[in-house]
């Protein structure tokens, strides 16, 4: 039987905990046995006797303030909140600031903080801007912001100065699991668009652009992520340092493509450039009437529709790739093999009745 001392006991506060990183986060915690697991986000969700939930609003310090005294022995912060705009510029100040109420309340609270786990992403290499360097390795230098992800660590790294508590950064391409709700979800976007397309009796077609379809790229598993979030923040030697984190492997639509028709049983067709976001808006009548033919779960629409992320990663006609070797060297050594990961992705999804 594992016994935990209390100098081995950890207390995990995992901020966005319904979001397909946070909420795989949270799955990953509960099978250590030396974590204590706090659950923040806005929607909140049901306790276990792991995991402990907490519903607050990220831009009210106050309440944040008000739900963390419950918890004054926070060792960990695992942030991986984030709130959508418009715009690039607008996503900053909302996505700074819901990190800067979050940092600043536990150091308030809990004197036994050790560490902040930062989730960001390739937009620190100018990946959303176009066509950049790859293979993206931590070193390079950062676009010209404004950038939510280097304007948040640039905060922990002056926070940090002459505190006992150290951070991390995991940098992930896009990120596979499940979660709902979610409005960057590019699993949930692919089954929803082939189990709405087989429903019309069409072929599985690739919407996004011809050039895109050519282009090299690679994903990371959320449960990977999960893994080495919790690994670098746990290593010394990973203390205030910046990891690419993905499966491991490279591919191309193209070739993933036919598989994932094969998996639904449909046929493919040619590339046909279109608005996932404008094509799909229509759809929702059609969705309802496939939850209730089929006995699916009845999540809402919204529930299950990403449809503007969707068309962001198909639009990508330019290699998208970072070298995650400076993981390796520094002791974290996992790999996913990525046309596996969306066949059980996908399995997962039909096992909760998401899709038939």
């Amino acid at each position: 039987m594992n016994r935990v001392t209390h100098s081995s006991r950890k207390v995990a506060l995992v901020v966005g905990a319904n979001g397909v990183i946070g909420s795989n986060l949270i799955d990953h915690l509960s099978t250590l046995p030396d974590w204590e697991i706090i659950g923040l986000s806005r929607r909140g969700g049901v306790s276990t006797d792991r995991v402990t939930y907490v519903s607050v609003d990220l831009f009210q310090r106050d309440q944040i303030d008000q739900a963390l005294q419950s918890f004054p022995t926070i060792t960990h912060i695992f942030y991986a909140a984030y709130q959508d705009r418009p715009t690039w510029a607008e996503l900053v100040e909302p996505n700074l600031n819901m990190l800067i109420h979050i940092v600043e309340s536990v150091e308030t609270i809990s004197p036994t903080l050790q560490h902040v786990s930062l989730m960001q992403g390739y937009k620190v290499y100018g990946a959303h801007l176009g066509a950049f360097k790859t293979p993206a390795r931590e070193s390079d230098a950062r676009p010209m912001p404004p950038e939510f992800n280097m304007a948040q660590q640039n905060y922990l790294m002056q926070q940090q100065q002459g505190k006992s508590w150290t951070w991390s950064a995991l940098r992930p391409s896009v990120v596979c699991g499940f979660a709902v709700g979610n409005p960057m979800n590019l699993a949930m976007v692919i089954a929803i668009y082939a189990t709405i397309s087989k429903e019309l009796q069409l072929p599985l077609r690739f919407p996004g652009k011809r050039g895109a379809y050519h282009s090299i790229l690679e994903m990371t598993d959320a449960g990977l992520l999960a893994k080495a979030t919790v690994w670098a923040a746990t290593t010394p030697a990973c203390a205030n340092q910046a990891f690419n984190i993905n499966n491991g492997d490279l591919f191309r639509w193209e070739e993933l493509w036919p598989t994932i028709a094969t998996y639904f049983e449909m046929e493919t067709a040619p590339p046909l450039s279109m608005s996932l976001d404008t094509m799909m808006k229509d759809k929702e009548a059609l969705w309802n009437d496939i939850v209730t033919k089929y006995g699916l779960t009845a999540y809402t629409y919204a529930d299950v529709s990403s449809w503007a992320f969707g068309d962001f990663v198909f639009s990508w006609d330019y290699d998208f790739f970072a070298d995650g070797s400076k993981a390796r060297r520094f002791g974290f050594h996992e790999y996913v093999d990525t046309e596996k990961m969306f066949i059980a992705i996908f399995e997962d999804f039909r096992k909760r009745n998401i899709i038939a």
